[in-house]
């Protein structure tokens, strides 16, 4: 189903309300929605995909307001039914006459919906008005209130088909995470071989997280595209501050992150704050250096250039880097193998015999330190008791005696002896003092 309609009519509060979220960006400002969006929604029997779109305006060519048109097109295009949304309180407008006059020549079947009419006695008469539109019946509703909008999924389920649901398998959740500029929006089309996000070179112009369904190396991928993100104290409270919320939301509820990186600006500040998140949220990672073939290079520029990168991000040691441009598409479906061996690390877990043998071998080569007292770190035995990411618990005499050196080298250890590529791990130390008070917790609750 696609959303249609002029700037302000309230089309993404109808799509958060018919899809019961709140993932579609509502402001009181015109031009807010630029993209196409996806939301899943169901009514009665049937599920169906809600596509928002950008408001419409045919008289003007200025700022993303072709690109909108063309995300429009393509919206209606794979569309089942489309919605057309008017605002009942301006009444009938010349905008909402092109609108109609344009949709005639389309193929997809039309509903229209008057928004705004809160009141049930005037929503009739509001609505009647837009019967000049030649849509058919209008259908008096309220977004920000729900009224009228079951009356209208009972209308728009008549044109969905009836299906069987499969039970198929998650798909994997990638989110494209980066500043503003960086190419983004270039690589998300890229990969997908279309026009899927509106691509300029004014900062800002992705605002909503763009949800992305592909087939790629065998597994289902869901891409999110999100807002550029910049420094909080260089952020106004309106729809930037909104879209860069969802932007972190995204890579919450990723299993796997693309940080995207200027090849011309290298690593900046921000990007090290954007990968310290990535690693905070404990999510899996690939580092892909954009606009690669702006770079004058030789044979030796690419592993210099990496390893600049990376002493920079330390911190992301662990994930793969790879050069690419979405201009060109050069190495753009790699992203896809690396992301899928960086989600199976990320669910991978090992056998408690794996990690002693490794922690063993660790023990071996370096002693843990001793503190001035002459007490000694002593590691007993670890095992992993988490994924998603590798979690271990190490069991030691006391975690303080183990410093961040050693216990750095400890992790060093374990991905040297079990892997894990492009997703962090979580070390706990638990020292002798805390299982005794959990034991003796235990047993006073056992007691009682």
């Amino acid at each position: 189903m696609a959303i249609i309609g002029r700037p302000n009519v309230g089309k993404s509060t109808l799509v958060n309300r018919l899809c019961r979220s709140r993932e579609a960006i509502v402001h009181d400002q015109p031009g807010v929605t630029r993209d196409r969006t996806y939301q899943e929604g169901y009514w009665a029997d049937r599920t169906f995909r809600v596509v928002d779109t950008g408001g419409l305006v045919f008289d003007d060519d200025s700022e993303f307001l072709p690109e909108i048109r063309e995300q429009a097109n393509l919206a209606l295009a794979e569309a089942t039914v489309a919605l057309v949304i008017v605002d009942g309180q301006q009444g009938c407008t010349d905008a909402d006459q092109s609108i109609a006059e344009w949709l005639r020549g389309q193929a997809v079947p039309v509903l229209l919906a008057v928004n705004k009419c809160e009141s049930p006695d005037a929503g009739l008469s509001m609505a009647a008005e837009f019967w000049r539109l030649g849509l058919g019946e209008p259908h008096p509703i309220s977004a920000i209130h729900g009224a009228g909008t079951g009356d209208l999924l009972d209308q728009v389920i008549e044109f969905l088909p009836v299906t069987q649901e499969e039970e198929s398998e998650e798909p994997i959740q990638l989110a494209i995470i980066g500043r503003p500029n960086v190419g983004k929006s270039s690589l998300l089309n890229a990969v997908c071989g279309e026009n899927r996000a509106i691509v300029s070179p004014i900062r800002g112009t992705t605002r909503d997280t763009i949800d992305t369904t592909l087939d790629r190396e065998g597994k289902t991928w869901k891409l999110l595209d999100t807002a550029g993100i910049r420094r909080r104290r260089s952020v106004s409270y309106g729809p930037e501050y909104f879209g860069i919320n969802r932007s972190f939301k995204a890579i919450e509820r990723s299993d796997v992150c693309v940080l995207v990186i200027d090849a011309l600006d290298g690593v900046t500040e921000q990007d090290q704050r954007l990968a310290g998140r990535i690693e905070e949220d404990g999510r899996a990672c690939v580092v892909v250096v954009n606009k690669w073939d702006a770079i004058e290079k030789d044979s030796h520029t690419m592993p210099a250039m990496e390893k600049e990168l990376r002493a920079k991000l330390y911190f992301l040691d662990w994930a793969p880097m790879l050069f690419t441009s979405a201009l060109s598409g050069q190495r753009v479906q790699a992203i896809f193998p690396l992301a899928l061996l960086a989600v199976e690390q990320h669910r991978r877990r090992v056998s408690t015999s794996v990690v002693n043998e490794v922690l063993t071998e660790a023990l071996s080569w370096r002693t843990p330190p001793t503190s001035r007292g002459g007490r000694q770190g002593k590691l007993y035995y670890g095992t992993q008791v988490a994924v998603r990411p590798p979690s271990f618990t190490l069991f030691v005499n006391d975690p303080k005696l183990f410093g961040d050196t050693y216990r750095r080298y400890v992790e060093r250890q374990i991905r040297e002896g079990v892997g894990f590529e492009g997703t962090p791990i979580k070390l706990f130390w638990r020292g002798k003092q805390q299982r005794d008070a959990e034991r003796d917790l235990a047993k006073q609750n056992r007691g009682r």
